[in-house]
């Protein structure tokens, strides 16, 4: 029996509709000109940030010398100098995060007139398979990028850690001369210490099992440690975060209530002091801003 080609069309079609649904979506062109910072979407395209939740580099106290050192490698990097990945690990709430925002708009802030301004663009844990391809979007572009991504671990089970590793390393190509990556994590190496050990005491050759995936810190040129802070330097932040804010109480009452504030929630940091501000600001009836 002979098949014709009306007889295959409806197999084709199925096939052709399958591919469609399968393809990534095609990319539109960018205006990076509309924002200095976006967001890669899962659907792969950069969306731009008008408006960036950033606290101003002046207001980040207790981090003194992690705030010389990113600002110092992040402004090397606007100027076209050699620079490193960093990754910001440690105490929750201590301004990791914060930093990276506030480092891009004062280097920004102080670019020479005619410079190109650096551009943000972050990228969530559950895409960072996509990384490599956000980089080579970006490789052409005459900005310089900073690719950030919040919060970055790596449980058992999970085996994206290895487009980490390529976007990085760059493969073939290399990364990208325009490209820098900061990542921020509560771990140091990007893993929980119990799955570090779990993978040592399973493992047919412990030392192995486990280096392929702690090696993955060592591509951070940087690694800057934030830990909790002392009660001093709790008491600081929030002073400056009055001064700033120009919000007006009594010294020994705005001392006890910012203790008991920081007792009763069982931490103390930045955004803790925050958090005790904007609850301030709202009981005095001022606005933050």
């Amino acid at each position: 029996m002979t098949t014709t080609l009306d007889d295959l069309m409806p197999l084709l079609e199925r096939i052709a509709t399958a591919l469609e649904r399968a393809a990534p979506p095609q990319r539109l062109p960018t205006d990076v000109s509309a924002a200095d910072a976006f967001v890669w979407g899962p659907d792969r395209r950069l969306q731009p940030v008008p408006q960036v939740n950033r606290v101003e580099m002046g207001l980040l106290t207790g981090i003194d010398r992690n705030r010389d050192i990113l600002a110092d490698n992040t402004a090397r990097f606007a100027k076209g100098l050699p620079a490193n990945n960093a990754l910001l690990w440690g105490a929750r709430g201590m301004g990791k995060s914060s930093l990276v925002k506030a480092v891009q708009a004062e280097v920004n802030a102080r670019r020479a007139a005619g410079d190109l301004p650096m551009k943000l663009v972050e990228i969530h844990r559950e895409d960072i398979e996509a990384l490599p391809d956000l980089m080579a979007l970006l490789r052409p572009d005459p900005h310089r990028w900073i690719v950030f991504c919040d919060d970055l671990s790596f449980d058992a089970d999970d085996t994206s850690y290895k487009s980490l590793k390529t976007a990085l390393d760059g493969g073939i190509e290399g990364r990208p001369g325009n490209v820098l990556f900061y990542a921020t994590s509560n771990r140091r190496h990007l893993l929980a210490r119990e799955m570090v050990e779990n993978e040592r005491s399973t493992a047919i050759n412990p030392g192995e099992a486990v280096e392929e995936k702690v090696s993955l810190s060592d591509r951070f040129g940087l690694w800057l440690g934030f830990h909790k802070c002392s009660q001093d330097e709790y008491l600081a932040m929030i002073r400056a975060y009055v001064d700033h804010y120009g919000l007006s109480l009594d010294p020994d009452r705005l001392r006890a209530e910012a203790l008991e504030w920081s007792t009763t929630r069982g931490s103390r940091s930045g955004r803790t002091a925050f958090q005790f501000i904007q609850d301030l600001a709202g009981r005095l009836g001022q606005r933050l801003g």
